[in-house]
């Protein structure tokens, strides 16, 4: 009798079997730009990230660089005879199953390397361009579509499956978090606008055109913006309903960033907070948004959003002028005055800023903790060697972490309730103890991200003013 097989031989890592390669047509053929791995496959192939039933199994998504067209490809050096229940996992069926490719990823592959060579080298991203900007390896372009548009819908069907393989808990525009089907609902497909990041390369087919490369895309949806109720007006004759032809997208709304994603190769190139600034400061100008929100952001993209809204709010005056309030006398009972020098003009930088309140009290608050004296300000640096701290320090420290405390105390105001009141000034010390350190990671960042702007701007000046970088001299 043979020996059973041993299972276990034949499970592979989706994460480590998936590759996704970006392509590009040259003279000799197609030619691979940058392969990468995908962080997460669970949401494809199962909580375990593992496939059954095969050997030396590799999962190939090739991507043409420029329209994101892509092509699938599964191999493998041998599969698993069915026994029993156990039977190999059918790759290519749970791929379309899930809808997570469009049709055109399971055409031959002489198909998809026919097609790549005959795509015109006039080709240009869906939408309009939007913004454009010199990066450390080439130059970007930023386009902007609406998903009504059909080549934008193509686009985004092509590229979705990225969101779920590199960010934790992604999903389909469209898809019903709390129903099994793989059907995307896109009736509201108008309240989607898209902004595709590409690199623009120098064509090898034709150096007199651009090539271009996708980087990374964001996507951004608009909501109805309920406004503060107002006292009715006085009844009129002349009042009548609006004519069915009213224009939605003139109404005032909330616009919120959904999704955003740079491609694993072009990540630290600072391509993410260009293309983060470009879209902040595009719905800062546009009159009918009110608020700039974001969804449910990771902690990497919360570290980027913050170091650029941090770089936003400086640039302005009234946010500057904002002061920790040392000249106010702590009461031991009572309540306590305004924190913060300045603080009845707030609420009307935050509005006028158009980030969110919670957003914007975060940013506020590292803000005035930079502002902190060295003897008392936190700080990563554990060798850092710092001055003896005055009692002034401390008194200015002290109301630091009250402004610190009360923003944490409303955003855990019903968990905070529940605790007794020693139990919860305990906790919010502990808490207070982690922002503190947060805090401190962050403007560490912003210092960092703020030199590299410098030195940026420092470089493109003699370029701008007309004059020849002392490291690129004119051929004779």
């Amino acid at each position: 009798m043979a020996a059973l097989p041993n299972l276990e031989d034949w499970i592979t890592s989706s994460n480590d079997a998936l590759n996704i390669s970006l392509v590009a047509p040259t003279k000799s053929g197609l030619q691979s730009i940058s392969t990468f791995n995908p962080r997460f496959t669970y949401p494809i192939f199962g909580e375990e990230e593992k496939i059954f039933g095969y050997k030396g199994l590799k999962i190939n998504l090739r991507y043409r660089a420029n329209d994101m067209r892509p092509h699938l490809k599964v191999s493998h050096t041998k599969v698993f005879k069915p026994q029993g229940d156990a039977e190999p996992d059918d790759i290519v069926g749970i791929l379309q199953e899930g809808n997570h490719l469009p049709k055109v990823a399971f055409v031959k592959e002489s198909d998809f390397e026919n097609g790549s060579k005959q795509l015109s080298n006039d080709w240009t991203p869906p939408g309009t361009l939007h913004d454009t900007f010199d990066g450390p390896d080439g130059k970007y372009e930023i386009w902007k579509g609406n998903l009504a548009d059909p080549a934008v819908k193509q686009l985004n069907t092509r590229v979705q499956i990225l969101i779920p393989l590199f960010i934790e808990g992604g999903s389909y525009i469209g898809q019903k978090p709390d129903s099994d089907s793989t059907e995307l609902d896109l009736s509201d497909a108008d309240r989607w606008t898209l902004f595709f990041l590409y690199r623009k390369d120098e064509s090898e087919l034709d150096p007199s055109k651009g090539s271009y490369v996708f980087v990374g895309y964001s996507t951004i949806y608009r909501f109805y913006w309920f406004q503060q109720p107002t006292p009715p007006a006085s009844p009129s004759d002349k009042w009548e309903l609006p004519a069915g032809d009213l224009d939605l997208s003139q109404l005032p709304c909330r616009t919120r960033l959904s999704q955003f994603l740079i491609l694993p190769p072009f990540q630290g190139k600072g391509c993410g907070a260009r293309l983060y600034k470009s879209i902040f400061q595009h719905y800062h100008k546009h009159a009918q948004t009110q608020e700039f929100t974001v969804e449910d952001p990771n902690e990497a993209f919360d570290d980027l959003r913050d170091v650029c809204d941090m770089e936003y709010l400086r640039t302005l005056p009234e946010f500057n002028s904002l002061r920790v309030n040392t000249d106010l006398a702590i009461p031991k009972s009572a309540t306590i005055p305004s924190l913060i020098a300045g603080g009845d003009k707030v609420e009307e930088i935050q509005r006028n800023a158009k980030i969110a309140p919670r957003q914007f009290s975060r940013v506020l608050e590292m803000h005035l903790m930079s502002q902190l004296p060295d003897s008392v300000r936190p700080s990563m640096d554990l060798d850092k060697d710092v001055p003896v701290p005055t009692a002034k320090d401390k008194h200015q420290q002290k109301i630091w972490q009250l402004i610190a405390k009360q923003r944490l105390y409303r955003h855990n105001r019903d968990a905070l309730s529940q605790l007794e009141p020693e139990e919860r000034i305990e906790k919010l010390e502990e808490v207070l103890g982690g922002v503190e350190l947060a805090n401190s990671r962050i403007l560490a960042l912003y210092e960092r991200a703020s030199k590299r702007s410098k030195a940026a701007s420092a470089k493109r000046k003699p370029e701008e003013d007309g004059n020849e970088a002392p490291s690129k001299k004119a051929k004779n």
